[in-house]
């Protein structure tokens, strides 16, 4: 479910990976396994998203459907 959410927000605010990768200073290819859930994303990186999406950790976490 996270992985799900990470790249439907991404789609949704008219991103690329790239783009994401840039706010979160890393490569699109590590931000790539991390939507994809080849690795798990860093809680620091993790809480950002959070922040510039709006939502909350639990819905990113997919835990609440509530944003």
């Amino acid at each position: 479910m996270i992985y799900t959410r990470l790249r439907d927000l991404r789609e949704d605010h008219d991103l690329n990976q790239t783009q994401v990768a840039e706010l979160l200073n890393t490569t699109q290819t590590q931000y790539s396994r991390w939507e994809r859930g080849a690795q798990e994303i860093p809680l620091h990186h993790f809480i950002t998203l959070a922040k510039y999406y709006k939502v909350s950790l639990d819905y990113l976490a997919g835990i609440s459907n509530k944003k």
